[in-house]
């Protein structure tokens, strides 16, 4: 009993630190729902466990569509901080549906008096077994879905973020993406094992939330992944104010960069200054670089810039300025003078901020690592 008592305090504290947090934003208030319908999850299931509930007939049922709930929250709080927020009122109402749909299902159950309420509670749903068939199947395919639903969102916002940075190390999303995974083990687990072990991975499944999220700087005070991006229209105004100096006659897109306004001319122009700056002003070696911050180097609007990395060097953003992190390493290493120096620190110079992103990005490049590639 005591592991859900742990279970309960560490869901509620939770609750109360992100309440009390100072100028939240939109994820934070969707992640303090959803935390407390965990929270009272909890309370429920350990009622149930310790047949407290048995006490307080008017309070049995209750706790029927909670589950779809939680696996609802879930998925707003993963579109919420990867960018693709629900704004649509009545797009999120539809999520509530199978909830209020459990809760009228329920209608004849709750309209027993308690005794009888009671009865059917310690005799396992006898006369609702069509009702608790329904609702674990609403459960368990709601839950899996919501789950499958928020991984695949995270795995394309992974793909996404390598268009704008080129450290994407903190910016994965790696808890979120395990949590969502334990959520799709828990209802695997539901499908195989009673009360007590779904009840238990719940538990634990809030531990983790704990571990995860204490871990991660921007669940508790307000920072967001995507800010750097909020300037990009700022420089496509600029960038405008610049074509019109230089160019005295309007040029026609033409070829590949017909949708996007970009002439062959203006990429060619780009690709030139982006190979100077790279080679004069070596801009990789900042290893929080990011796309605006490139662009603005280069006076040139974020989709131009990356359009022209992807056409000219067939490389989204992160894989470019990584593979030059490479040669440039390379280059160090490769000096005689840089032997008393270790890999690693050379590869911190050249913009790496992490020794697995180094190791991945060498072997991806060279095929090999980067002492097999030396010593060769």
């Amino acid at each position: 009993m005591v592991i859900y008592i742990v279970g309960i305090f560490i869901a509620v504290f939770l609750s109360l630190l992100l309440l009390i947090k100072k100028n939240k934003s939109r994820a934070d208030k969707i992640l303090v729902l959803w935390l407390i319908f965990i929270s009272i999850s909890q309370i429920y299931n350990y009622a149930n466990i310790s047949e407290t509930i048995y006490q307080y007939p008017n309070w049995l049922g209750t706790s029927f569509g909670i589950p779809i709930i939680i696996g609802a929250f879930l998925y707003f709080y993963v579109r919420e901080i990867t960018g693709n927020p629900l704004n649509n009122i009545l797009v999120i109402l539809l999520h509530f549906v199978p909830t209020i749909t459990i809760y009228l299902l329920a209608t004849e159950f709750y309209l027993l008096p308690d005794a009888e309420k009671l009865y059917v509670y310690k005799n396992d749903g006898v006369g609702f077994e069509w009702f608790l068939i329904t609702n674990n199947l609403v459960i368990a395919i709601s839950g899996l879905a919501y789950s499958i639903w928020s991984i695949v969102l995270i795995k394309r916002y992974r793909i996404k973020i390598q268009d704008d940075f080129s450290n994407t190390d903190k910016k994965e999303l790696q808890w979120l993406w395990l949590l969502s995974f334990g959520f799709v083990f828990i209802w695997i687990l539901s499908a195989f094992f009673d009360n007590h072990i779904i009840y238990l991975a719940v538990v634990v499944f809030v531990l983790c939330i704990a571990v995860f999220g204490i871990n991660q700087l921007n669940i508790f005070n307000s920072t967001q992944v995507l800010e750097q991006q909020a300037s990009k229209e700022d420089i496509g105004n600029t960038v405008k104010k610049d074509a019109i100096k230089a160019h005295s006659k309007p040029r026609t897109p033409v070829g590949k960069y017909e949708k996007s306004g970009l002439t062959e001319d203006m990429a060619s122009q780009i690709y030139a200054k982006l190979n100077r700056l790279v080679n004069e002003n070596a801009i990789y070696k900042n290893e929080e670089l990011t796309l605006v911050e490139f662009a603005k180097e280069l006076e040139v609007h974020p989709n131009h810039l990356s359009q022209v990395i992807n056409e000219m060097e067939g490389k989204n953003f992160y894989n470019y300025i990584n593979a030059l992190r490479v040669n440039a390493f390379i280059e160090l290493a490769s000096l005689p003078e840089n032997k008393k120096y270790t890999m690693i620190s050379l590869a911190y110079d050249c913009g790496f901020s992490t020794k697995s992103t180094f190791n991945k990005h060498f072997k991806l490049q060279t095929g090999k690592t980067p002492t097999e590639f030396f010593n060769a």
